[in-house]
Order: C-alpha cells, then structure tokens, then sequence
C-alpha cells in the first residue's frame, strides 16, 4: 500500500483505534481526534463493554476470572472479567468520567473480590501484573491505590524487576512481569507524579529490560521465547519487543528523553515484521473466552499492531 492507502485503511476502524491513528500518525489537531475520542464511550468496541457491565460495577461477575470459572478445566485464561475489560477500556481511550458517574470505582470497593484470599479489589493482591493493572486502572477511575504503588517498592527483586512468581520463591525477575510493573508505575506517575521510591523503581525496572535488549536472558545471551518477535493483539500479559518498544515510547515522552541506544535490536525486530505492503501480520490471538473479538485471525493484516509498529519506528527513525 501507499502510505495514503495504509492512512486511508487505518482510518477505517472503530472509534477506540482511529482517534489514536488520527492523533499519533496523521497529527490530526486535538479538536478532531479528541472528537473521535469521545465516540468510544457511545460507537463500537468500548459501547459494547459498557453495555455488559453488571449493576454492582463488575463485568462477567468477578475480579480476574468470571464468576463460577472451573479452574481445573481447560480453554485458556478467559478474558472477560473485570480487569481486562477495563484494561481495555482505558486502553482504548474510554473518558474514565463515563465509569465515575456509574461509580464503578466505589461499586468495585463494595461488591470486587480478588480470587486470591479474597482480597479486597483496590487493595491488590500477590500477582505482580495483577497489581500493575489495578494500579492503573485505579488511578484512572479515581480510586486510593496508593498502597500498589508502595507495594512494588517493597516487592522489587534484587536484580532490579518483579516476577510474579516471587510468591513460589523466585527471586529472578521475569521480562514479563517487569513490563507490566512498568506501565503501572507509569500510569501512577503520569496521575500523581509518583514519590522518589516509585520513580527510583520505575528506573531500576526500565534498567532490567535494557540489559536484555528488551528480550534477551543475561545468562545466555538468548531470546526468552520464540514469541518475542511475534506479535498479537490484544497484547495482554507477554513482553515481546513490540509490546516493550512501545511502553519505551510512552516512557521517553513522560520523561522528555532520546530512545535509549540499548533498544535497536528490539527496533529491528520490530522493523523485520514489517510487510512490504506497510502492515503488521496478527501472529495468533491468546485462547481463551473474550466478549467479541477485537481484531483480525492469525496471517492476516492488524490494524492494531500496524497502529503500533508504526508508531514505535516513527518514534525511533526521528
């Protein structure tokens, strides 16, 4: 495609990905993407989650899982329960004012149990990226989540990140938990200017990854797995560079920095993927029971992962 024909193609998607397109690839002015912004909460994919939010503020009945999950069987995590829903919300650009007039934050304090021990909702609970998420989601609803925060200075690993396997004894951090830490303390930061410990942390994450590459064991020098340079939307949960590439970006704006040299192999993969033709191919969407499906089936052409590879070396390349 030309890059007229891959804006046009872009441009012809839901309200949640467009004002993004419009925004950070066509430099639209704030007046028209935050037009298309505003549709998210009443048009397409964000409309349709609002619509199956349950009275007392939940979505599909529980915390992480739906409620009346059977844990023993198989099929894959589902992704319908109130975290990855407003994960994706606020992911997509959903004006949180929409869920603070439902008073979702307080119904989640009221009615949200963490699977875990029952935990209460804003409280958190063990899982590093389980906390990470209710951190951000929290500090965009409104909600006293302050204690997350505090929470990932206490839970640092030696080595600089966080592994959400601590719990069972690990003390190595994990590429996976360590990003998704990351964007929470992120998101915190951005909400509230984050205190010296939080920021130190964030540091200290950001560190750990760039050592790797982003992608690769210090032991050995080898990719973490296969997947690191296949991408998939929804990103959920795995680091691969793409993913990584692009909390980088968002960092470096936060902090008004260059890209970090230490991320060029990570930019190559992601410039590898690209297609001749401009885009990005879906890898595989995660199993696992979802409300309706956001994107396009594996070997085909993603409008979100085309949203952000080419942002991410739009970033880089200037």
């Amino acid at each position: 495609m030309s890059d007229q024909a891959l804006t046009t193609w872009l441009l012809d998607s839901d309200p949640a990905l467009r004002w993004q397109v419009e925004r950070d690839l066509v430099g639209e002015p704030p007046e028209v993407w935050e037009a298309t912004r505003a549709k998210v909460a009443t048009e397409g994919f964000g409309a349709r989650l609002l619509a199956l939010q349950d009275p007392d503020g939940q979505w599909a009945g529980g915390a992480f899982f739906p409620a009346g999950h059977d844990f023993q069987g198989g099929g894959g995590q589902p992704w319908s329960a109130t975290t990855w829903t407003l994960n994706s919300l606020r992911e997509w650009g959903l004006d949180p004012a929409v869920l603070r007039e439902r008073r979702t934050a307080e119904l989640l304090a009221e009615n949200s149990r963490w699977e875990y021990d029952d935990l209460p909702y804003w409280g958190g609970e063990v899982d590093c990226c389980i906390n990470a998420w209710t951190l951000a989601n929290g500090v965009w609803l409104g909600a006293d989540v302050a204690g997350i925060a505090d929470w990932f200075v206490e839970h640092r690993l030696p080595d600089g990140g966080w592994n959400c396997e601590w719990v069972e004894g690990s003390t190595r951090s994990s590429i996976h938990s360590t990003l998704n830490s990351l964007k929470g303390l992120l998101a915190h930061e951005v909400a509230t200017g984050g205190t010296d410990a939080t920021r130190e942390a964030r540091r200290s994450g950001e560190e750990y990854l760039l050592r790797r590459g982003l992608f690769r064991r210090l032991t050995t020098g080898e990719p973490v797995a296969e997947r690191v340079s296949r991408f998939t939307y929804p990103m959920r949960w795995f680091c691969d560079v793409l993913n990584a590439s692009d909390y980088f970006r968002q960092a470096a704006s936060v902090d008004g920095t260059a890209p970090d040299p230490r991320l060029a192999e990570a930019i190559d993969l992601v410039r590898a993927a690209r297609q001749p033709d401009g885009t990005w191919l879906q890898s595989g969407r995660d199993p696992g029971l979802v409300w309706f499906e956001v994107d396009v089936p594996a070997g085909e052409p993603s409008k979100w992962l085309t949203l952000y590879g080419t942002r991410v070396l739009a970033w880089w390349d200037a």
